[in-house]
């Protein structure tokens, strides 16, 4: 069901992005598709694909060891998603050398709770706002 995403994965990529009702992008327009496909060329990026349908994607930069995206579309949260694709996402820092793997997300969403109850350990707000976390890999 994890597999890597690939360059026809980006308009749903897209979509679910646009979907989620936390951790929303406040101008839709700053990340375009070209964005997406410099990520697909440079980072890990992977999807979770059920019945011919991307229901969520996770994406890791092995260039600084951070997890940069872990979107689920959202009448499919809650199923599993989200935790195996975090997972993925760490074993490829992993194998890239990380020892621990950083990422951030706006204070107070489920998203923070999710984080929290999977083991990653809340280290402050970062200059944007949003809450940092970091978990050994």
């Amino acid at each position: 069901m994890i597999r890597k995403a690939i360059a026809t994965d980006v308009p749903r990529i897209i979509e679910i992005r646009g979907a989620v009702k936390e951790n929303q992008l406040s101008n839709p327009d700053r990340v375009t598709a070209a964005d997406y496909q410099r990520r697909l060329d440079n980072d890990e990026m992977w999807v979770w694909e059920e019945d011919g349908r991307i229901r969520g994607f996770s994406a890791s930069d092995t260039r600084d060891g951070w997890i940069w995206a872990l979107f689920i579309d959202p009448p499919y949260e809650g199923q599993g998603i989200g935790q195996a694709l975090v997972a993925e996402a760490c074993a490829r820092l992993r194998a890239a050398g990380y020892r621990v793997a950083t990422l951030s997300t706006e204070p107070g969403t489920r998203a923070e709770h999710f984080y929290r109850r999977n083991g990653w350990e809340a280290q402050g707000l970062d200059a944007r706002g949003e809450m940092v976390f970091r978990k050994t890999v």
